[in-house]
């Protein structure tokens, strides 16, 4: 009975520590996920590690997803593979970014500028209903070029310019300021979409699992041997 108690005794104490890695493992997961917040009005996002190939200016409060952290400039991507949008990678200077220990419920900012035009008095042959133009373009940031407000933006598959009178309207993000708990009210941006996480135990999970296993039997099968009895002596011996 004792022994049955012991053997009971080692199962929990194995099977208790068991969460210990795996809850190690899964904090380091998510800390191999780094955001950086545009946490004033003069962020960059770079084409490459130079001064020269500034494309535009993170929209204010929003994130950029760390790929490496350098010295001077840091690797990073903005928004995301998702039709229409498309993911940017680029680089930040470090300096310039606040870096943040958690997860931002909305990291990036999905805005849709609408720019109307009018297309110039064509004659006699050009017809009124026509002469008004509508197009829309996927909003990544701003930039002023010789006092003069331009958006950088996506059409269809291609980057680039577009000029405008003012700066566009949106909610700003306030998560890096207090621990978030609770999403952000939305007003013309939206989450993006979040990669699953793995819903069964990872290869090094199950490897861990075996080990504790294969511990808990080799333990288990000691303490039944236990201690042998003596063979009893031989009648020959007597």
């Amino acid at each position: 009975m004792a022994r049955m108690k012991r053997i009971a005794l080692l199962f929990a104490l194995l099977f208790a520590l068991l969460p210990l890695p795996l809850s190690t493992l899964r904090a380091s997961a998510a800390e191999e996920t780094r955001y950086a917040v545009a946490a004033d009005t003069n962020v960059w996002f770079y084409a490459g590690e130079s001064e020269e190939r500034r494309l535009f200016l993170i929209p204010h409060t929003y994130y950029v997803r760390v790929l490496h952290e350098g010295e001077v400039y840091t690797a990073v991507e903005y928004l995301v593979d998702r039709a229409p949008y498309r993911k940017v990678m680029g680089y930040c200077r470090t300096d310039a970014l606040t870096f943040v220990n958690f997860v931002p419920v909305r990291p990036y900012l999905f805005k849709e500028v609408t720019v109307s035009y009018r297309l110039p008095d064509g004659g006699g042959l050009s017809s009124e209903s026509f002469a008004d133009i509508e197009r829309t373009f996927l909003y990544y940031g701003s930039r002023y070029e010789m006092g003069q407000l331009y958006y950088y933006v996506l059409y269809g598959d291609e980057f680039g310019y577009i000029p405008a009178t003012q700066e566009p309207e949106f909610d700003k993000n306030t998560d890096y300021l207090t621990v978030p708990d609770e999403t952000p009210a939305g007003g013309e941006t939206e989450p993006p979409a979040e990669s699953p996480s793995p819903s069964g135990p990872s290869v090094l999970q199950i490897v861990l699992i075996c080990a504790v296993c294969a511990v808990a039997v080799g333990v288990a099968a000691l303490v039944l041997r236990g201690k042998r009895h003596a063979p009893p002596p031989d009648e020959a011996d007597f």
